[in-house]
């Protein structure tokens, strides 16, 4: 699945730079990006073994989840956690996550509303 292949590697990315936070931001900012992408692999490797009635709430989860993680790496770069070179690298993946997340949602709504449409 090319969406869980590029959540880990953003994951992998952000594991690197997790490293290198200070302290200060290490163990609150930087532990809950840490978990909010664990949350999202999971429900990304959930949704991808599901029939397609049942995916939508966990992609949409995923996205809520992906949100958040911009949102804290947005504030860890604001307040100079972050550098810019980092900050740019981790937030192009996770835009792109964000991009794949939403074309997968609204194929399942597409999906599921042609099916549950009334047939002429």
């Amino acid at each position: 699945m090319p969406l869980l292949s590029k959540a880990k590697s953003a994951y992998v990315l952000w594991f690197e730079y997790y490293q290198t936070i200070p302290r200060i931001h290490k163990y609150s900012f930087g532990q809950k990006v840490d978990s909010l992408f664990s949350e999202t692999i999971e429900a990304l490797a959930i949704a991808g073994f599901l029939p397609k009635e049942e995916k939508l709430p966990w992609v949409k989860l995923a996205i809520r989840k992906v949100n958040t993680i911009t949102v804290f790496l947005l504030i860890l770069w604001e307040v100079g956690s972050l550098n810019d070179k980092k900050y740019i690298s981790i937030s192009t993946k996770i835009d792109e996550i964000g991009k794949m997340l939403g074309g997968w949602s609204g194929q399942i709504t597409a999906q599921l509303t042609k099916q549950n449409s009334p047939k002429k």
